[in-house]
């Protein structure tokens, strides 16, 4: 039987040689990580190159007719892992190292593995919500694909984009537990079923998912997990709702929008429909984003088939400019644009939002001399 880690050691004296400078971390994951590995286990290595050229030590063999994938990893990409933006986070959390180019090398690595600690704290529970929202809007061209297919379509296409919503889901799941897979899918059923948050019927859809030959079947599940997902998620994250608070989330906030209203008026007066159309919506669903945000401390799910969040929008009384978009008369349009202006400043004004406002260049010179002042001490 091959000894995979003679495999290991002859690639390290390999690096050694020829990349002294050029690797910085070298380590294996999955199975013998975890001591589950099999007799036809390979050894899942992976490295962090320190340059471009250690690019060049990446290859793939047979050896005994075990595969050998010797891959790198960027330090980009072990950061994008670290902060569970990339699904394998378990390859920078579980990994065992085989070589560390320097102490340098090991500190960063290591404040890797913090930074992933740091995500499963309480205070980065909301950012794994929004994470995980993204990832389920993921799964929705994979549902449009396979409400579009017709009966001539064979299993293997339903088979394919059910795998797709699937895998998908379980990953929007275990961010929404704040967690990451240790195991490939098809090894990791025991651990998606010990989530705390997941769908009731989460195990009956994945079996019918997997198993089920019957077309209308998996459509059904692949539709009810993912509804029901979205529903834990919004019910998630409106736990973590904080106190409104305007002046830090909002910060900046109107002197950029301003500009996106002016757009609006000028396209008003030149009878630019297109501009005007384009702009407007984007400034109403913008503002109203805006708004949910400073009450909420997040930001609306972008899931929902409702707007719940311009609630917020029409409370305050700001203009609906969506309404008045009339191409053959823009001038309701272009007063409800100035209307919005001196309201939205108004309203932002009593929440305490400072604006950078200045009549002349005079009072902008002061302001950033005051600025530099309280800077520097």
């Amino acid at each position: 039987m091959l000894d995979v880690f003679n495999v290991s050691e002859t690639l390290l004296n390999h690096i050694k040689m020829n990349y002294p400078d050029d690797i910085a971390i070298v380590a294996y994951y999955g199975s013998y990580a975890q001591g589950t590995a099999s007799k036809r286990s390979d050894l899942d290595f992976f490295f962090i190159p320190a340059t471009s050229k250690g690019y060049d030590a990446s290859i793939q063999f047979l050896i005994h007719d075990i595969s050998f994938d010797f891959w790198p990893i960027s330090w980009e990409r072990a950061e994008s892992m670290a902060s569970f933006n990339d699904s394998k986070t378990t390859i920078i959390a579980d990994c065992k190292l085989l070589y560390v180019r320097s102490n340098e090398d090991g500190e960063r690595f290591m404040k890797l593995r913090d930074t992933i600690s740091s995500f499963q704290e309480p205070q980065h529970r909301l950012t794994l919500l929004e994470k995980s929202e993204t990832e389920l809007g993921s799964v929705y061209i994979h549902l449009y694909k396979l409400n579009k297919a017709d009966d001539s379509e064979n299993i293997t296409f339903y088979r394919t984009e059910a795998h797709a919503v699937l895998t998908k889901v379980l990953q929007s799941l275990a961010l929404i537990n704040q967690t990451y897979f240790t195991k490939g899918f098809g090894k990791n059923k025991q651990q998606i079923l010990k989530f705390p948050l997941k769908p009731a019927h989460l195990e009956s859809y994945m079996h019918t998912i997997m198993h089920s030959e019957v077309k209308k079947d998996i459509l059904q599940a692949c539709e009810q997990l993912t509804e029901d997902t979205l529903e834990l998620l919004i019910d998630q994250k409106e736990k973590y709702s904080r106190n409104p608070s305007y002046p830090d989330r909002l910060k900046g906030f109107y002197e950029e929008e301003k500009g996106t209203l002016d757009k609006i008026i000028t396209a008003c007066e030149q009878h630019d429909y297109e501009t005007a159309f384009f702009s407007a919506i984007h400034a109403q669903e913008t503002i109203a984003s805006f708004l949910y945000f400073a009450e909420t401390g997040h930001w609306p799910c972008n899931l929902t088939l409702n707007a719940d969040y311009q609630d917020i929008y029409k409370r305050v009384g700001l203009p609906e400019l969506v309404t008045h978009l009339t191409a053959h008369d823009l001038s309701l349009l272009q007063a409800e644009v100035q209307s919005l202006v001196s309201l939205l400043d108004s309203y932002l004004l009593t929440k305490g939002v400072e604006i950078n406002q200045f009549q002349n260049i005079e009072q902008f010179e002061v302001f950033l001399k005051e600025k530099e002042g309280m800077f520097f001490n």
